[in-house]
């Protein structure tokens, strides 16, 4: 009764509200810097503006003259861009489009695969090339939940900056994020971020506080530009903690038949007594020296390191998860633990020249991957790499980039990115490194020791743009060919694929504009898999998520609203299942998880700069034929709970 009340409710305000604001303008918005992306400032203007400054900040005065400091005084840039000699400042994002999708998965647009909670091991939905051609560790599981200390955002402010963020999820499924940053001097910024996760379990709780993750993840950053601008330092530090109590999944009613898929706090799980634990740093520096008009030197370095732990307790009902297997102790415990650590060095020359950007690097690579098990403890890699980037900005919308790298011997990638106002096209030709997980493992009830090719990949990618008063479309089409593919086969084991595979993917994005105060956005990805190499990928063939609201301000335009609802979708596959024992996914083909449509209600507002959002989860939830749904194999998605969150801003 009470969804049915919620839904009847939603209808009746949308309806209401259109009525009552029809004769309301909506102010037009400032231009962004992309899709829902805050508004961009050119570089110069940082030079410029500070050029005007002496080493204490002048107060910013209005007409009345007091201090004024908000989002257009605290900005943001990326390493990226200042890399390519195109630096833009962006202003603090105070939208509230897709605000209430606030944990990672729902961030990225329900793109990954998780096991039905915050916190939980994750991979993408769709295949996706590896940014590295060389050797990584191939733990990946909880890459989503960690900060890249190369993407993070570095701030030029004229006033102390924090923001606050809290979201608490329905069933104590919790999150904190705090940054603040600081200029020292006009040219000098210090900063620092905290962010935490205590997410209690939504299958088999057994007390208040029995969460699933906790996360514990800080970290540092700096940037510096010398007088005359020549020199420019970009440093961070990061740190994550997370630790994950695995459950395995629910007992399959086969197996058990007094164990039932929906019942959630009730639900009976595998594992009572295991737990993972992925523990990251990260060290990363960028600088650049102006030598003369057009020239630039520039160095990166990277410290990395990665600790990924696994214990169970065998001695308990948790060993009925496992296979019978004892490689490493015969005892009562598993513990897996692998190690793997990197040092980076890039060093290139890069410029501009009538109207090109160019760039020419090497990049060494060196480190280890360790495990007490490994027959030599330590497997170590060197890496060389040489390559270059060549960008042409041919007018304001019109460009060509082209971009490659080397590893000697025998991994590349070439790419290659062509843009215009009603045309986007992009191509790849990549052969990259296996993972060391995948070469080698020796796990508790696990292992294996192979010497795999590299995978080759060709994705050609191409976008239609169609804009008009009313409405956008963004027709896409993706091919990938995919040949020595390497995964984690039915039993469990990493394995090659001997043959190819192809994939057809169609897609759509939309977005209309109904009457003055609603919009209708939409996405929708066809996969089509042929080949011999076809069923080593689980895709479904139909992906969509779209979303009907409400848009609009209120209240002589004190408050920004937006209220509607979220609909995603995913049509069955044999979706991969989860070994926590060794943290990947792997082949199935005995669990089909099923096509469900799920609809979550929401309602964002912003008061000056601050936003709250509600999220009433899996709103249709008793309204299908089925009882619920699942995410992975034996892992059921969210039942109906509300999520409540705010963010806010502190500019002094």
């Amino acid at each position: 009764m009470i969804r049915k009340g919620l839904i009847f409710a939603a209808i009746l305000t949308l309806l209401s509200l259109q009525s009552l604001l029809a004769q309301r303008p909506i102010p037009q918005r400032p231009p962004t810097g992309g899709f829902g992306q805050p508004a961009p400032r050119q570089g110069r203007e940082l030079v410029e503006q500070e050029d005007q400054e002496d080493e204490g900040r002048r107060p910013l005065l209005d007409d009345s003259t007091r201090q004024v400091y908000g989002p257009k005084t605290t900005l943001y840039f990326y390493e990226k861009d200042l890399k390519r000699n195109r630096l833009q400042l962006y202003e603090q994002d105070t939208l509230l489009r897709n605000f209430h999708n606030y944990d990672p998965v729902a961030k990225q647009g329900w793109r990954y695969q998780d096991l039905g909670n915050i916190g939980t091991a994750a991979k993408p939905v769709f295949y996706e090339i590896p940014e590295l051609l060389g050797l990584s560790s191939g733990f990946h599981a909880y890459d989503i939940y960690f900060r890249d200390p190369a993407k993070r955002r570095y701030y030029d402010t004229k006033s102390p900056f924090t923001e606050m963020a809290a979201f608490f999820g329905g069933g104590n499924r919790n999150m904190l994020d705090v940054a603040f940053a600081r200029n020292v001097t006009p040219r000098w910024n210090l900063g620092f971020d905290f962010n935490t996760q205590r997410v209690r379990k939504t299958l088999n709780p057994v007390q208040r506080d029995d969460n699933m993750a906790e996360q514990n993840a800080y970290s540092f950053h700096t940037n510096y530009r010398s007088e005359n601008g020549n020199y420019w330092l970009l440093g961070s530090f990061s740190r994550m903690r997370h630790e994950v109590a695995e459950i395995g999944g629910i007992i399959p009613p086969e197996v058990d038949s007094t164990s039932l898929y929906f019942t959630y706090e009730d639900a009976k799980v595998w594992l009572l007594n295991s737990r993972a634990r992925d523990l990251r740093q990260d060290y990363h520096i960028y600088h650049e020296y102006k030598l003369g008009n057009g020239l630039q030197v520039y160095h990166t370095l990277d410290r990395k390191n990665q600790n990924v732990v696994f214990e169970s307790a065998l001695n308990s009902s948790d060993s009925l998860f496992f296979n019978k297997a004892r490689l490493n102790n015969q005892q009562d415990t598993t513990r897996n633990k692998n190690d793997f650590a990197e040092w980076r060095n890039e060093l290139g020359v890069k410029g501009s020249y009538k109207g090109f950007y160019y760039n020419a690097f090497s990049r060494f690579r060196n480190g280890r991957m360790e495990s007490p098990f490994f027959p030599d403890r330590k497997e170590t890699f060197n890496e060389l790499y040489i390559g270059g980037e060549l960008i042409g900005q041919l007018s304001e919308k019109w460009s060509i980039s082209a971009d490659g790298e080397y590893l000697i011997p025998g991994a590349f990638r070439l790419h290659g990115i062509f843009k215009s106002p009603w045309l986007e096209l992009e191509y790849t030709k990549a052969l990259y490194k296996p993972t060391s997980v995948q070469q080698i493992y020796y796990g508790n009830h696990y292992q294996w020791d192979n010497n795999f090719d590299n995978t080759g990949v060709d994705q050609i990618k191409g976008r239609v743009i169609v804009d008009f008063d009313k409405f956008s479309l963004r027709p896409n089409l993706t091919l990938n060919r995919v040949n020595n593919y390497v995964f984690f086969n039915e039993e469990r084991q990493a394995t090659q694929s001997s043959g190819e595979a192809f994939m057809l993917m169609p897609g759509l994005k939309a977005s209309l504009q109904v009457g003055k105060k609603f919009r209708f956005d939409a996405e929708v990805v066809f996969t089509e898999i042929t080949g011999a190499g076809a069923d080593n990928f689980r895709i479904p063939k139909l992906f969509g998520n779209t979303r009907f609201y409400f848009d609009s301000p209120m209240f002589d335009e004190n408050v920004y609203v937006q209220l509607g609802i979220d609909v995603r979708y995913r049509s069955s596959y044999f979706a991969e299942a989860y070994n926590p024992s060794f943290q990947q996914f792997h082949l199935q083909n005995t669990f089909n998880v099923y096509a469900y449509p799920v609809a979550d209600l929401f309602l964002d507002f912003r008061i000056n700069r601050t936003r709250v959002l509600f999220k009433y989860n899996h709103l249709n939830s008793g309204f299908m034929a089925q009882e619920g749904y699942f995410v992975t194999p034996d892992y059921t998605g969210y039942k109906s709970f509300l999520d409540i969150g705010i963010s806010w801003y502190l500019f002094d």
